[in-house]
């Protein structure tokens, strides 16, 4: 279970992450019982946040495996996601949207990639359907390093067939600092690239912050996007 500890954030793309996350299925339920989902929109007390766009990068490979558990038993600090889509003109979660979710494994290694010496393997490759709540939820771990690029996962939403978004998430460095300090990420010290550093998280990246809390061995990490259907 996700800890109840929440602070409030000007972002909709921030706070409503973790309401979802707290909430389970039932996540609007408790936005809308503090004003927030299509209530608050029309009050003018919320308003949903577009997720920022920002490059597809060179890693992304069509029909990936419609699947929770992207792992495929590599190692890292377990990482479970919960990734809420909307509209973000009303607010509303969006069902049945097609979340994409690509990233490096705890080495910094994409799966599927010749450069990488892994075509034909599909580990940290995904899709989750949303829920009636709007979530896909994936299990990972939390992703590793490479030269030139912060910490981060891809992300591209489809709703009727058509891509809606692409993104990428990023971490806060200070938690970075003590997911590396245990293994196996610390057989690689010495990352190159912090978050200021990072040439496409200075491009919204701070919009695109997943919400993390401590959940056992690992985390759980939550974001919402508000996206326009077409």
């Amino acid at each position: 279970m996700v800890e109840r500890t929440l602070t409030r954030r000007g972002s909709l793309i921030r706070l409503g992450g973790f309401i979802a996350a707290l909430a389970g299925a039932g996540g609007w339920k408790v936005a809308t019982s503090e004003g927030a989902g299509p209530a608050g929109v029309a009050s003018g007390a919320v308003k949903c946040v577009l997720a920022p766009e920002m490059t597809e990068g060179p890693y992304y490979i069509r029909n990936e495996n419609v699947r929770r558990d992207i792992t495929e038993s590599r190692p890292g600090t377990p990482l479970l996601l919960h990734l809420v889509v909307v509209d973000a003109s009303t607010c509303r979660p969006i069902k049945g949207a097609a979340v994409d979710i690509w990233h490096a494994d705890a080495g910094g290694v994409y799966s599927g990639e010749s450069v990488e010496n892994t075509v034909g393997q599909t580990f940290m490759r995904g899709i989750q359907r949303t829920n009636a709540s709007g979530i896909a939820i994936f299990q990972t771990v939390y992703p590793g390093w490479y030269t030139g690029r912060t910490v981060h996962i891809h992300v591209k939403v489809h709703v009727s067939g058509n891509v809606v978004h692409t993104g990428q998430l990023f971490f806060r460095d200070s938690l970075t600092d003590a997911v590396f300090r245990v293994s196996p990420y610390n057989r690689r010290p010495n990352r190159d690239t912090r978050n200021a550093r990072d040439t496409i998280y200075r491009n919204g990246g701070s919009k695109s912050l997943l919400s993390l809390r401590k959940h056992g061995a690992g985390y759980v990490g939550a974001i919402t996007m508000g996206v326009h259907r077409s």
